[in-house]
């Protein structure tokens, strides 16, 4: 696989700030509002997210995670069974207005799983989506992000990945490609 850097440590910093700002511009003092992060990944586009916003705003954010297997479309289908993570929402969203929050929006399957999913916890008054990376050409459900923190244009055969220090050892955003031999 070719590997290509699509967001720097820097950049990805930037990205990150730009989004709290994009938040707070929308949101005021997120009295209404509530962040979920969508598991595995979106967990950690919301952490970042959340500690920002605090330092920011000086005040808590109230956030929680949304486990989305049993609301998959492919649950069924693979090999190995998908093991579900922790839901993690101790409040109400009802009325609320919900950030729904991934780290990469490409197909709108992951989003629709995770607005049914949702949908289990109450009615909230209104629900945005944020995407820290927008795979805008292979959508096969009519999914927008309100929230974007940058968008790529890529093949169906490439591969998206937002790495973090905490996992992967560095902030940054990679497109993988198959070499080209030819």
């Amino acid at each position: 696989m070719e590997k290509q850097v699509i967001l720097s440590p820097k950049q990805f910093e930037l990205t990150l700030n730009r989004l709290c700002y994009q938040l707070i511009e929308n949101h005021n003092n997120f009295e209404n509002t509530v962040l979920i992060g969508l598991q595995p990944r979106g967990i950690n586009v919301l952490t970042r997210l959340k500690a920002q916003l605090e330092f920011i705003l000086k005040k808590e954010i109230v956030c929680g995670n949304l486990d989305i297997t049993f609301y998959r479309d492919d649950f069924r289908r693979r090999e190995t069974p998908i093991i579900p993570s922790a839901t993690n929402i101790d409040f109400i969203i009802e009325n609320k207005k919900v950030v729904l929050i991934d780290d990469v929006l490409f197909t709108g399957r992951t989003i629709r799983s995770g607005i049914d999913a949702l949908m289990a916890f109450g009615r909230p008054e209104k629900v945005e989506l944020l995407a820290f990376i927008d795979r805008r050409f292979k959508r096969q459900l009519p999914i927008q992000a309100d929230y974007i923190g940058k968008t790529i244009d890529t093949l169906s055969t490439e591969r998206v990945n937002v790495e973090w220090t905490e996992i992967e050892g560095k902030d940054q955003v990679v497109l993988y490609s198959q070499e080209n031999n030819g």
